[in-house]
């Protein structure tokens, strides 16, 4: 008699700024979820990561501080880091069939954000995310990576309903104009400030980046209109590049 071993369930995230729905009080919050994460850093789902990005992770010192939001991001990386592509593929419908049918209960907008926290950590966990984006054609995901394997990977798939970003910083700012000029590969640029962060998506691109205006104060974090990336669209949508400052000036 063969025994069939239930699979973890994945912990999905709330996060303020993504939010697809908001609830109805004073100081609104997500309504649901809408995100994932994995335990992040070299040593676990960051692979590629940069010193830089390191020394700056707000998702870390989130990990560090709330108990809960570590404990959770380990326990998903722990499921996924050894398992098998179809053992990836079936934890991560199960996450996102469940967001599919909340979205429609509440009639929500099917945005979702791939990683508030961690990254592609192998090539198997690459094609099982891209597999997801194909089964899920009603569901516009986006994502952030500074793998640029993952990266390559997501944009030849050619996935309409995939907004991608490599997140480039003073570090891995070659790796981001290489993607840039040989594939097209939108930027997400990080430095000390929004002028150096600009001048680096120029030199990149050509063209100035988009500052965040989460960053810059133009719109709130979230509000009774929706989640500061709702509103603004231009990372959702895959607009334009973008600046972020670590300084927010």
């Amino acid at each position: 008699m063969t025994t069939i071993t239930a699979l973890p369930t994945l912990a999905p995230s709330n996060d303020r700024k993504v939010a697809n729905a908001v609830t109805k009080a004073a100081k609104p919050q997500a309504a649901m979820s809408n995100t994932f994460g994995l335990a992040n850093g070299k040593a676990y789902s960051c692979v590629e990561a940069t010193e830089y990005c390191e020394l700056i992770c707000y998702a870390g010192k989130l990990e560090n501080l709330f108990t809960a939001v570590g404990t959770n991001m380990l326990a998903n990386y722990n499921a996924l880091k050894d398992a098998s592509l179809i053992e990836m593929f079936d934890m991560l419908n199960a996450l996102i069939s469940v967001f599919d049918a909340e979205c429609d209960k509440r009639g929500a907008e099917k945005i979702y954000r791939i990683h508030w926290d961690g990254d592609f950590f192998n090539a198997d966990y690459i094609e099982a995310w891209t597999n997801i984006i194909i089964l899920y054609p009603q569901v516009h995901f986006w994502v952030y990576t500074r793998n640029a394997a993952a990266a390559v990977a997501l944009h030849k798939a050619r996935l309409t309903n995939l907004a991608l970003y490599f997140s480039g910083d003073p570090v891995n700012k070659p790796v981001a104009e290489m993607l840039n000029r040989t594939y097209g590969i939108r930027i997400a640029f990080v430095a000390e400030t929004f002028a150096d962060s600009q001048a680096a998506v120029k030199e990149i691109t050509g063209k100035v980046g988009a500052k965040c205006p989460e960053q810059t104060k133009q719109i709130p974090l979230i509000s009774a209109n929706g989640s500061a990336c709702s509103v603004c669209r231009l990372c959702v949508d895959g607009k334009a590049n973008i600046s972020f400052s670590r300084s927010k000036k």
